[in-house]
């Protein structure tokens, strides 16, 4: 299960969203979240989830990556939506004692599902086309401003995307102590809740150590090189916008002006009761 998670991971390309501007990414991500909360009905929400699509399709890498995010959520998923497809309002199509299943739920249900999977695959763009070092430079450029009140944006910066970095880094690791104290004799699946946390202390504390020494030799190795924070720092690659960054900026807000001419024009229709 942990190797099905991608999340923080880097695959090179030439695709148009490799050669673009990481801030603009960024900015775009930013953008299509709010406007996924925007949309009011099944037109404008079919809208935001083909835009998705169309980007994963743009990005050029392999659909099973994204299929492996998807996964590893899949319980969330369906435990998030099938709380809320009791929580409706209105006449119950289906009752059984205190639960009742509405119209309203099920349509809670369906926006729950698919705002949760947009996000996460859109999420997953961002990381698998863009490098950690421009991801860096991204973050550090959009919160310059934020220097101004003598917040190290760098250090914020660098901090935010290591640890990105390492996600995969320490889901592997944890597969790896897992399957060592399985070779053990050790059972992570039967017993009741407080016999599995307890089963989990032999893999928590080789982790810890591990995650530890990473920290040290990163440290280190930093320490070694001269790394001294953003304070006069120069970069090999400077970030400019592309004409693939202003086109995409243009396609996002014909994007956001079809939600809102859909969220206007059936105001009645398709509602999502949200």
């Amino acid at each position: 299960m942990l190797k099905e998670i991608t999340l923080g991971q880097y695959f090179p390309g030439k695709s148009v969203l490799h050669k673009m501007d990481p801030r603009m990414k960024i900015i775009l991500l930013t953008f299509y979240i709010v406007f996924i909360f925007l949309t009011k009905n099944y037109i404008s929400l079919a809208i935001m989830g083909i835009s998705v699509l169309g980007v994963i399709i743009l990005s050029t890498v392999s659909p099973k990556l994204y299929f492996k995010s998807v996964k590893a959520i899949v319980f969330i998923v369906l435990f998030t939506s099938a709380l809320n497809l009791f929580y409706g309002t209105g006449a119950p199509i289906w009752q059984w004692h205190f639960l009742k299943i509405t119209e309203s739920g099920i349509n809670t249900a369906v926006f729950v599902a698919v705002r949760i999977i947009s996000l996460v695959l859109i999420s997953s763009v961002l990381t698998y086309t863009t490098s950690p070092t421009d991801l860096t430079d991204g973050i550090e450029k959009l919160l310059k401003p934020l220097t101004v009140f003598h917040i190290q944006v760098h250090e914020i910066a660098m901090m935010m995307t290591i640890a990105l970095r390492f996600i995969p880094t320490l889901l592997e690791e944890t597969d790896k102590i897992m399957s060592a104290q399985k070779a053990r004799g050790a059972d992570f699946e039967s017993g009741n809740f407080a016999a599995r946390i307890k089963a989990l202390i032999p893999i928590l504390i080789p982790l810890f150590v591990s995650a530890f020494r990473r920290a040290f030799d990163l440290a280190m190795a930093m320490e070694s090189r001269c790394y001294h924070g953003g304070d006069g720092r120069t970069r090999m690659k400077v970030l400019k916008y592309t004409k693939y960054d202003f086109a995409a900026l243009a396609v996002l807000a014909v994007i956001f002006i079809g939600v809102i001419i859909c969220n206007i024009k059936f105001p009645a229709a398709l509602r999502s009761g949200m």
